[in-house]
């Protein structure tokens, strides 16, 4: 991280020794915030000598502002004694030479202070003139920067590349051939976008990184890691996207739906978010303990998704690099300590509070058909609760003890012992019968709750029983834990904001609806400045912060400080609609380069941080996985319901979970669902997704890894799912034309969107026809190649022409074109 931060330092600014005065946010705090912090920086028990480097009325003590050789930080960092010079040699730190001369030019110059830039105020900034490159005000920002380094945009990206890059950007899926041909002629890129965000792809696909920040799973996590039912929560999300609900409404639904005046069935549903944690079962675990952890995860998610800070590490003790102390984390944590909830239960049945749903089509009917049916259902409670129902009772048991046999005629479980026989449950089960099945005051009301029982409880079988966030007025108390232990309450401390930031507005109640609306205030420094950069990063791979989850001190500078003010301001001016910010992002000439670059802008920006290029970088699992789907034929598009269960290794969960439970995959359509809707167990992690980088969803993760390894290429040219996949695309290719050239090209044109090149017809037509040569000659091979995967190979094809076919099918979804956004 600091070698990235530093190279930006040099990359990015003109160099601080030239007349230009230094800037304590860029030049300095990041020496400071490396080199000092740790012991000399905000958390008190752990700092040296008294001094404290990051406010400076205390770094005063060893700074005498415009006199370097009569300032102590100075003379110690030049020092040429090795048990004088700081940082001392066990921090295994050293000061470099060219960060010597930056200090010393900073407190030649008066040793000034700033604020944090994060922590800072959101400024509209004046935007740079227009040039005949830009389409809008972003381009105006970047293009200033690129001049000032000495470089020029790349031309515009061609319009087939264009396609398919904002087409996987927003749906996840690469575009038909039909698209591209009718983008050709019309290539209006602002249609295309909003074309894009009406299809419901749009929702799924954006719901997949949100997934990784809510740590979404269909399992409790720990242990014999017991499935759980979350899975109409991540539907509530495709669902909020597709409908292009705001996002300040999207954050104050999911913190604190449950608080809202008279919440509907979707709004308690969508407080999910804070319950998608992992959740211990364990005999032996103290619950306290748990409920503590429970709650430690909500504040440290929340603050990692909507401030992108490292809350937790104050849990213990004040953070060493940031102005976040003990005190704050506790009261943060104090919001969602309010919960009555118990900390060793399943996340399926008895993790209170729970609530049960329909699918999410029938959501308002399900609350509906209850709201009809609960006063029905009182009044029989009632009928249950008064004097005559237990003498009723009595009698009736009395009568079956008298007749020998007549419990045989008595449903389920009753018929199976004698009425003397019978233990507590199943004479509760009686009791039950009688009321709904013998007792006549009954049976009238029962005749007009069946009909609205009947529709509920078809209803309730659509759905599930999911864990959601409620308040008790008797909430438990608060302490300031020492060293974070549950067992070592401190002082008390009641719900409040963190100190260093803009306070909660009096009006908002001290809940966590009051602190959702102080998240999405228009004066909060952080929530607009992290949302903007990671729907940037989204685009363009890198952030203009490249640290998503830390905006503080130890985090990486911004690389476009205005244009992130700018979007930020924007993006809360325009009602926080995201999908306006991503059309402003995708409609601008930055994003629409050329991803070549030469030697000379690889030299001077390798990891396009000055963006004088397009994007380009390796898709995600998810789109790889999708777009061999689509190739293939095999999609099935239906939005939302229970997870579903594709091809794995078999054995693999009785290797690993407690209890050896064996993996049923599923069969038919399911198996060709998007990506998006694989059950995610904790224990063992969709094994595909996992080999391709997708995060792991036992915490919260905003960052998303990028690798290319050997069992990434493995898995792509070997897996079931894969080679199913491309015998998909190549029973596409043979039907698509009589020749070779014909049938290579409609495969080129279903995977990558443009016509082949001679060289790679040559390519692919050799490797054709060596793949047909093998399986002439080996039709056991044949057959065995053909039976990988459920769906069977289509029986007026040439088994050989098809194996051979797959096998290019199987290059063309391993082309490192295909397998990276351009």
């Amino acid at each position: 991280m600091i070698f990235h931060r530093l190279l930006l330092l040099f990359l990015i600014f003109p160099l601080v020794l030239s007349s230009k005065e230094v800037e304590f946010n860029r030049d300095i705090r990041p020496i400071l915030s490396d080199k000092c912090f740790t012991c000399h920086g905000p958390d008190e028990k752990a700092r040296k000598g008294k001094l404290r480097l990051d406010i400076r009325k205390d770094a005063l003590k060893a700074i005498v502002p415009g006199k370097p050789e009569e300032s102590e930080l100075y003379l110690r960092v030049i020092h040429k004694d090795p048990e004088e010079r700081m940082p001392p040699k066990e921090s295994h730190k050293k000061v470099t030479k060219k960060e010597v001369a930056i200090l010393k030019k900073w407190i030649a110059e008066g040793a000034e202070y700033a604020g944090h830039w994060s922590f800072q105020a959101i400024t509209q900034p004046q935007l740079p003139e227009k040039t005949k490159w830009t389409n809008n005000a972003i381009d105006r920002f970047i293009h200033e920067r690129l001049m000032a380094g000495g470089l020029e945009p790349s031309p515009k990206a061609d319009v087939r590349t264009l396609l398919r890059r904002v087409t996987l950007d927003l749906t996840g899926i690469q575009p038909t051939p039909k698209e591209y041909a009718a983008f050709e002629k019309n290539p209006d890129l602002a249609g295309k976008v909003e074309e894009l965000m009406k299809s419901p792809r749009y929702g799924e696909h954006m719901a997949w990184r949100w997934l990784d920040a809510a740590r979404y799973a269909d399992s409790d996590g720990y242990e014999s890691d017991p499935l759980r039912n979350m899975w109409p929560w991540r539907d509530w999300v495709v669902e909020a996207f597709n409908s292009h609900m705001p996002y300040d409404q999207f954050i104050i639904e999911q913190l604190a739906g449950d608080q809202l005046e008279n919440p509907s069935i979707r709004q308690l549903l969508a407080t999910g978010f804070n319950r998608n944690h992992r959740q211990n079962n364990e005999g032996g675990i103290d619950p306290e303990e748990w409920i503590v952890e429970y709650v430690a995860d909500r504040a440290e998610t929340t603050v990692t998704v909507f401030m992108g800070l490292t809350w937790q590490c104050a849990r213990c003790h004040d953070h060493k690099y940031d102005p976040i102390s003990a005190r704050d984390y506790y009261q943060l944590f104090s919001f969602f300590n309010k919960m009555k909830e118990v900390g060793n239960g399943r996340g399926a049945s008895s993790a209170t509070p729970l609530m049960e749903v329909s699918s999410l089509p029938n959501l308002e009917k399900f609350a509906a058909a209850k709201t009809k049916l609960e006063p029905l259902q009182k009044e029989l409670q009632k009928l249950e609760k008064g004097k005559e129902f237990p003498q009723a009772f009595n009698a009736w048991l009395a009568a079956l003890k008298e007749e020998k046999d007549a419990h045989k005629k008595l449903p389920g479980n009753l018929k199976k012992k004698p009425v003397k026989n019978w233990d507590n449950r199943l004479k509760t089960e009686a009791r039950k019968h009688f009321l709904r099945k013998e007792y006549e005051p009954a049976k009238a009301l029962l005749k007009k709750m069946a009909p609205l029982e009947k529709e509920y409880n078809g209803l309730k079988a659509s759905g599930s029983k999911v864990m959601i966030m409620t308040d008790v007025p008797e909430h438990r108390k608060t302490y300031i834990l020492n060293r974070g232990a549950f067992d070592q309450p401190g002082e008390e401390v009641t719900a409040a904001t963190p100190s260093f930031l803009p306070p909660m507005d009096e009006s908002l109640p001290r809940n966590r609806l009051g602190l959702a609306k102080w998240l999405v205030d228009p004066t909060h420094p952080l929530t607009a400045r992290v949302t903007v950069n990671r729907i940037w990063e989204r685009f363009f791979g890198t952030g203009l912060v490249k640290t998503p989850e830390d905006f503080g001190s130890q985090g990486e500078l911004p690389s476009h400080p205005e244009l992130l003010d700018y979007l930020a301001s924007w993006f809360v001016e325009n009602d926080w609609d995201l999908q306006a910010l991503q059309t402003l992002i995708l409609t601008s000439a930055t994003y629409q380069q050329s991803s070549n670059s030469g030697p000379d802008l690889l030299e001077k920006d390798p990891d396009n941080r000055l963006l004088a290029r397009g994007p380009r970088y390796r898709l995600p699992a998810q789109v790889i996985r999708d777009q061999a789907l689509v190739a293939s034929g095999l999609l099935v598009e239906k939005v939302g319901g229970p997870p579903v269960k594709p091809y794995q290794p078999v054995g693999l969960w009785k290797e690993i979970i407690k209890g050896r439970v064996v993996y049923k995959r599923d069969t038919g359509e399911k198996l060709y669902r998007r990506s998006l809707y694989t059950l995610w167990r904790r224990a063992v992690k969709p094994p595909s997704m996992s080999l391709l980088d997708a995060n792991d969803r036992d915490t919260c993760a905003v960052d998303l890894k990028r690798t290319n390894t050997p069992l990434q290429a493995l898995l792509l040219l070997n897996d079931e799912t894969f080679v199913e996949h491309a015998r998909g695309l190549a029973t596409r290719m043979l039907k698509s034309g009589k020749t070779d050239k014909e049938r290579i090209r409609e495969g080129v044109l279903l995977v990558l969107g443009r016509e082949p090149t001679n060289r790679e017809l040559i390519i692919l037509n050799m490797e054709l026809h060596n793949q047909r040569n093998y399986f002439s000659k080996n039709p056991e091979a044949t057959k065995k190649y053909l039976s990988i995967g459920e769906s069977k190979p289509d029986p007026t094809l040439d088994s050989t022409e098809l194996a051979a076919t797959t096998s290019v099918a199987r290059v063309l979804l391993n082309l490192d074109e295909t397998l990276t956004k351009e």
